[in-house]
């Protein structure tokens, strides 16, 4: 190192002999610019070595190698590393050949390297992060921790921290001295920084009570959300709704608000059928022997309905009850057989989950007849395969309502309203 010095000096001392003897006068500042030439020159040279031939060859390395070589380079870490390099190696020059004499050159130069250092090595660490990112991102079992917005945490204290450095470096000051006049403003940061430090911790909650993860099925009408959790950053979280739009939701407001998440759904193996059919009162009555005789032919009621007729037999025998007539005794409805048939219908049905919750039940009678509710769980999950498993049960349930002499009920329409016109027209003619 010191013979490398003394030949530096020596060299020096040469060239500016030599200005002296042929421009006497101007032999420094010459001499300060051709240094400043040659640094210039050297980078360019620098520049294009690192590019055209070292960048290539990790290019070409990382592409024969493993996922992780090939996320750094599509997140153009070796592109920035060379800049870094570049950075680097004028700092060194300017060191080398520009001493305290040309003290304005010298600080110039390697001021602008160690920005553009800290801006490159800053660049070139956010291209690790979204590497990792990245490999996250492709992993098939994703642990629904919020990566992102740690990710874009990370970037931003890495921000502030380069922002202090480089400035501290302007200065030429400690960069402790800045980080002890935080405490002045640490108010204003607090202020400005509001959004992201809330988002973080929403974030951080969301995570540890596993309250949603990317992938989930989230449905939040506040703000017109109803779909699928597609990124959960640092200050936002993104839905992409059935619609195909997208609905932008604070990170904070999953904590502060109330949303209802569909992954506990989507986990069973089985989407709730909670829909029901409304039945004409007056359609309700007994079983008449002829239409008992005619509901005993369906396979699904045939051991409901002897079974029932046995007990309501040995009942009615000991409570000695007068059959005579309808009011004394138990008997057979059609309504409470139609709800037996719907049962045996789901326990057989294909696509109803067996293993779930399987009701069939009556609730209070209103204005618009009795409900009739089906309660029960397909055995898939996918959308439309739900719903065409839904549609299909009802479309059977109506078709067989005349079987059991019922009817579902309807408000009148216009074309009821007409045609009992008419009829009255043509009675009173």
């Amino acid at each position: 190192m010191d013979s490398l010095d003394s030949l530096r000096s020596e060299l020096k001392q040469f060239l500016l002999a030599w200005l002296e003897l042929n421009i006497p006068g101007i032999a420094e500042p010459v001499f300060n610019g051709l240094v400043v030439f040659w640094i210039v020159l050297f980078g360019i040279a620098v520049h294009l070595f690192f590019h055209r031939f070292v960048r290539k060859i990790l290019v070409r390395l990382a592409n024969k190698g493993e996922r992780w070589h090939r996320a750094l380079l599509e997140n153009n870490l070796f592109h920035r590393l060379t800049y870094v390099l570049q950075g680097a190696v004028v700092h060194v020059q300017a060191g080398l050949w520009l001493d305290d004499s040309s003290s304005f050159f010298r600080g110039l130069i390697e001021a602008i390297c160690e920005q553009w250092i800290l801006l490159f090595g800053l660049l070139s660490f956010f291209s690790i992060l979204n590497a990792f990112q990245d490999l996250v991102d492709r992993r098939k079992n994703n642990t629904g921790f919020p990566v992102r917005g740690l990710i874009q945490t990370i970037k931003l204290v890495s921000c502030v921290l380069v922002g202090l450095l480089a400035i501290s470096a302007m200065l030429d000051k400690s960069p402790i001295i800045l980080l002890s006049g935080l405490g002045a403003v640490s108010a204003i940061m607090l202020l400005v920084f509001k959004d992201p430090i809330l988002g973080l911790v929403a974030g951080i909650q969301l995570s540890a009570n596993e309250m949603l993860s990317v992938g989930d099925w989230l449905e939040m009408p506040k703000y017109g959300a109803d779909g699928d959790v597609i990124e959960i950053a640092l200050t936002t979280v993104k839905v992409r709704n059935w619609d195909k739009t997208i609905t932008t939701i604070p990170t904070y407001a999953l904590i502060s608000d109330s949303f209802k998440n569909w992954r506990g759904m989507s986990e069973s193996g089985g989407r709730r059928i909670k829909r029901g059919i409304l039945i004409e009162t007056s359609s309700i009555k007994f079983l008449d022997n002829a239409l008992l005789q005619h509901l005993k032919k369906a396979e699904l009621l045939t051991e409901y309905v002897d079974e029932k007729l046995e007990e309501i037999e040995l009942a009615n025998e000991e409570n000695q009850a007068d059959m005579s007539i309808f009011i004394n005794g138990r008997r057979l409805t059609n309504i409470g057989t139609f709800r037996a048939y719907l049962v045996s219908f789901l326990k057989v049905h294909p696509g109803i989950h067996q293993g779930m919750t399987l009701i069939v039940r009556q609730l209070e009678s209103t204005s618009d007849g009795l409900p009739i509710q089906i309660y029960a769980f397909t055995n898939t999950t996918v959308w439309h395969v739900y719903e065409d498993i839904q549609s299909d049960i009802f479309d059977h349930i109506f078709s067989v309502l005349p079987e059991f002499d019922l009817r579902a009920h309807e408000a009148p329409t216009g074309h009821d309203v007409r045609s009992l016109a008419v009829n009255s027209t043509l009675t009173a003619n």
